[in-house]
C-alpha cells in the first residue's frame, strides 16, 4: 500500500473535497500542490502532516508536489537541513521528481515586483528605528500613525532601495514598507516591512543562493521578501504547474 493509498482509506477531508470539486469543475489544468519548508532545522510531526496532505493530494489526484526550499534566512540555514529534510520526505514515501525549487531563486523577480510598488507609490523606504516603528503602530484599539517618511518621493525610494541592495547602509538602518493604512483596523495592514532581505544575506550566502545576492539588502524584519509575493495577484495552489 502506497501512502497516497493509506491517507485515502481514511476517508475525505474538506480540503480534499474542494480539489476534487475543482478538478471535477475543470476549473484547473492540473493539481499542484507545494512543501516549502525552511531549512533551518530538522522536521516535526506538523511537517509529517503537511508532506502527507501536500504529496498526498499530488498523487490521489495525478499531479504534482514541488518541493520549495524557504531558504531566505542563511544565519540559520544549513545544508544538512536540506539533506535531512529530502531525506525525510523520501521516508515517507513520496518524491518531487524534477520539482525541486528554492525561494532564493527568485529574489530577482521579488526585487522587481518591489520596485514595481515603489513606483505606483504602494512601497517606501523608512528610516525609523524599531522602537520608533512599533510605537507607532499603535494597538488594537487606537490607530497608528504615519512614520515621517512616508511621503518620500518615487524617486528617492527607489534610489534608497538600490542603495539597500548595494550594501551602502548599516544593518537595520532602513527597511522597504508597503504603504497601505496606518489607521486599518486590521493591525497587519498598518504598512507592513516588505524587505529585509537584507538582514537574511547579509552575513553569508545559503547553500544555494546565487552569490549576488549575498550581503546585500540591508534591513531588520523577519518576513522576508515573501510579503512581496503577498502583495500581487497570485493562483491557488491548483492552479499551475509553476505554483511554487
Amino acid at each position: 500500500m502506497t501512502a497516497a493509498e493509506a491517507i485515502s482509506e481514511t476517508g475525505r477531508d474538506f480540503i480534499r473535497d474542494i480539489v476534487a470539486a475543482d478538478r471535477e469543475a475543470r476549473r484547473y489544468p492540473k493539481i499542484v500542490t507545494r512543501f516549502p519548508p525552511e531549512p533551518n532545522g530538522y522536521l516535526h510531526i506538523g511537517h509529517a502532516k503537511s508532506i502527507g496532505l501536500n504529496f498526498g493530494i499530488a498523487q490521489e489526484f495525478g499531479g504534482q508536489c514541488n518541493l520549495r526550499f524557504d531558504d531566505t534566512n542563511p544565519t540559520k540555514e544549513e545544508q544538512e537541513y536540506i539533506d535531512a529534510i529530502k531525506a525525510d520526505v523520501h521516508w515517507l514515501g513520496f518524491d518531487w521528481g524534477d520539482n525541486l525549487y528554492y525561494a532564493s531563486d527568485y529574489f530577482e523577480q521579488l526585487y522587481a515586483w518591489a520596485e514595481h510598488l515603489i513606483r505606483d507609490g504602494l512601497a517606501y523606504v523608512d528610516d525609523q528605528s524599531q522602537d520608533e516603528m512599533r510605537a507607532n503602530r499603535g494597538t488594537l484599539t487606537a490607530p497608528g500613525r504615519n512614520s515621517r517618511f512616508r511621503d518620500r518621493t518615487v524617486a528617492e525610494n527607489l534610489d534608497l532601495f538600490g542603495r539597500m541592495r548595494g550594501g551602502e547602509f548599516p544593518n537595520g538602518a532602513r527597511v522597504l514598507r508597503a504603504k497601505i493604512d496606518m489607521a486599518s483596523g486590521n493591525i497587519n495592514l498598518r504598512d507592513p516591512v516588505l524587505s529585509p532581505t537584507a538582514s537574511r544575506m547579509r552575513s553569508r550566502a545559503s547553500p544555494i543562493r546565487s552569490a549576488r545576492w549575498n550581503s546585500r539588502i540591508t534591513g531588520r524584519s523577519t518576513t522576508g521578501f515573501s510579503n512581496i509575493s503577498r502583495c500581487r495577484p497570485v493562483r491557488t495552489s491548483t492552479s499551475s504547474p509553476d505554483s511554487i
